[in-house]
C-alpha cells in the first residue's frame, strides 16, 4: 500500500476520504486539520498581539488527545508572541494510573518549555478518587463524580492562570459520541450549551460572562488517527483507560458509532457537520432575551444556580460517609 500523495510505504488507509497515507502525510494532515479548525473557529481575535497576547490554558491530562493538542499548539504558536500557552494537569488520586500520566506531561511540558501547572484533589477537595469509588455515598458512577470535580478545578484554575480560552483534546468520535447522545435524550437545551460553551465559532457564541470560554482544536480528527500520530512523533502519552471508567451509555453509543462508521465510512464526519449546524440554530433558539441567574456558592463562591454548588454538595456527602 502506497502513499497517494508521494508513493512511500502509507501507515494508514482513510475509509471516510479513500487516502492512504504515509507517516509524513498523515502527520501533515493531523496538523492541518487542528489549524483550519483554529482558524474556522476564530479562537484567536484579531485585537491579540505581542502587547496583548492571549493566555491559552490546555487541560493536560497526559493521556493521547490532550498530549497530541499540546505537541501541535506549541509547533504552531510556540514562538507567537500574541499567544501564551500554559498547560494545566488534574491529578484525581487514582493509584496505578494517574501518577504515569502525569509523568508524562511533566516531560512533555519541560521537552517543549511551556509552564505547567499540577493541580490534585486531595489538596484542593481532601478527597481521592480511589476513596470516592469506595465510598461511594450518592450511589453514582465514578465518573459522575469526577466530571463535577474535575470541570470546578480546569475553571478555577484557567481563570487563576488568566486564561483568555480553555482548550481541551476532544477528538471527532468524543464529540460525535456527545452529539448523538443528546439527540437520544432529546435534550437540545443542551445541544445549545454544547454550541456555546465549546463548538460554536467564537464570533457567533454567546458570551459566557462568569465562564472562560473553551476550545476543541482537535474535534475533526478520528481518535484513531490521533493516537497514531502520538506514536509516529514518539510523544510521551499515557494510554490506558482509566480503571474506574463506566459511562456504560456512553460506550453504548461509542460501540455503536464504531460500527456504523465501519459499515458507512464518513459517518462521524457527517453526524457533526449536521450537529454543528443545527447546535447553532438551536442556541439561537434557547438563549432567550437573558441569562440564567447565576450566585456565588456559600462554601467556595463558584458560581451556581442555587445556594450551594454541585461540587460542595458531594464532598459534604463524602465526607459524611
Amino acid at each position: 500500500m502506497e502513499c497517494d500523495k508521494c508513493g512511500r510505504d502509507a501507515v494508514m488507509h482513510a475509509a471516510y476520504s479513500g487516502a492512504h497515507l504515509c507517516e509524513d502525510h498523515l502527520c501533515a494532515s493531523v496538523e492541518k486539520r487542528v489549524r483550519r479548525r483554529i482558524r474556522e473557529d476564530n479562537m484567536l481575535p484579531r485585537d491579540a498581539t505581542p502587547d496583548n497576547p492571549q493566555t491559552w490554558v490546555i487541560g493536560l491530562s497526559g493521556g493521547k488527545d490532550s498530549v497530541v493538542l499540546t505537541q501541535i499548539l506549541d509547533d504552531t504558536f510556540g514562538r507567537d508572541p500574541r499567544i501564551e500557552l500554559v498547560a494545566l494537569t488534574i491529578h484525581e488520586g487514582i493509584e496505578g494510573y494517574r501518577d504515569k500520566s502525569v509523568d508524562a506531561c511533566v516531560e512533555l511540558a519541560s521537552d517543549l518549555d511551556i509552564h505547567h501547572e499540577l493541580v490534585t484533589y486531595e489538596d484542593e477537595f481532601g478527597v481521592q478518587m480511589d476513596d470516592v469509588v469506595e465510598k461511594d455515598p450518592e450511589n453514582m458512577a465514578a465518573c459522575a463524580y469526577c466530571g463535577v470535580f474535575r470541570r470546578d478545578l480546569l475553571e478555577r484554575f484557567a481563570d487563576e492562570l488568566g486564561a483568555d480560552k480553555l482548550l481541551t483534546g476532544h477528538n471527532l468520535d468524543d464529540e460525535a459520541q456527545t452529539a448523538l447522545m443528546n439527540f437520544f435524550e432529546g435534550d437540545l437545551k443542551q445541544v445549545a450549551k454544547h454550541y456555546d460553551a465549546s463548538i460554536g465559532d467564537f464570533e457567533k457564541r454567546r458570551d459566557a460572562g462568569e465562564f472562560i470560554p473553551r476550545a476543541k482544536p482537535l474535534r475533526d480528527v478520528p481518535e484513531k488517527e490521533v493516537a497514531l500520530y502520538a506514536h509516529l512523533k514518539d510523544l510521551p502519552a499515557h494510554i490506558t483507560e482509566c480503571p474506574h471508567s463506566s459511562e456504560a451509555y456512553r460506550a453504548e453509543v461509542q460501540q455503536l458509532l464504531l460500527k456504523l462508521e465501519e459499515n458507512h465510512p464518513g459517518t462521524r464526519h457527517s453526524i457533526m457537520a449536521g450537529y454543528e449546524e443545527l447546535a447553532e440554530i438551536t442556541a439561537r433558539e434557547y438563549r432567550g432575551d437573558g441569562k440564567a441567574d447565576l450566585n456565588d456558592c456559600e462554601r467556595c463562591g463558584s458560581k451556581t444556580a442555587g445556594d450551594v454548588c454541585r461540587k460542595c454538595r458531594l464532598i459534604e456527602s463524602i465526607e459524611a460517609v
